[in-house]
């Protein structure tokens, strides 16, 4: 039976390029692309990072039952949608899978898929420097949205607060201060494919 390692963490803590790398060193992991209403930011490309698209597109597959988990937040530029679907993707029958999202999806997907075949893997940086690099990527957009950044770093720290951790049965977190070290730890336990 496959697992998914399910990575998640705070805006900022370097889970998406970890994510990309993990992809190049274990090119035998499947993935999965998560939909988003929100609009593509500089250098994504639609099937890569997300899906993008519709509210009209969601409440489709909301109807059709394919809705694993949907979350919705309210920025500066009006709401965003981030939805896993069952839509094929995932066969754990045949396939181990790496995938990326935030504690509640990680919850709602373990849920759905049962806790025996998920690994959860929760990339932890310190916050004054996850504050740093959210301002340096935002430095690099043509219209940076700072308030964007400051809602959800704050955001960030309700959402994985120790207790929602705890909660979550997160145990185990990587911490991102040498991205190599850090990468090189994850590799180890999906090869191993146990905490």
């Amino acid at each position: 039976m496959g697992k998914i390692y399910y990575m998640m963490g705070k805006s900022s803590s370097g889970k998406d390029t970890i994510y990309k790398e993990i992809r190049k060193d274990l090119p035998n992991l499947k993935t999965l692309t998560l939909y988003t209403t929100r609009p593509m930011r500089e250098g994504e490309k639609n099937g890569v990072e997300y899906y993008f698209v519709t509210d009209d597109v969601l409440e489709k597959y909301d109807k059709s039952g394919k809705m694993i988990e949907l979350r919705t937040y309210q920025t500066v530029y009006g709401d965003w949608k981030y939805a896993t679907i069952d839509d094929g993707q995932i066969n754990l029958a045949k396939d181990d899978y790496l995938m990326i999202g935030t504690l509640e999806s990680y919850k709602k997907t373990r849920k759905y898929y049962g806790e025996e075949n998920l690994i959860p893997l929760y990339i932890e940086v310190e916050d004054g420097e996850r504050l740093k690099r959210a301002i340096a990527r935002e430095q690099q957009q043509e219209h940076p949205g700072y308030e964007e950044v400051c809602r959800r770093f704050l955001a960030d720290q309700k959402d994985f607060s120790e207790e929602n951790l705890l909660e979550a049965g997160i145990t185990r977190r990587y911490h991102n201060d040498d991205k190599v070290r850090c990468k090189e730890e994850i590799i180890e336990v999906i090869q191993d494919g146990k905490l």
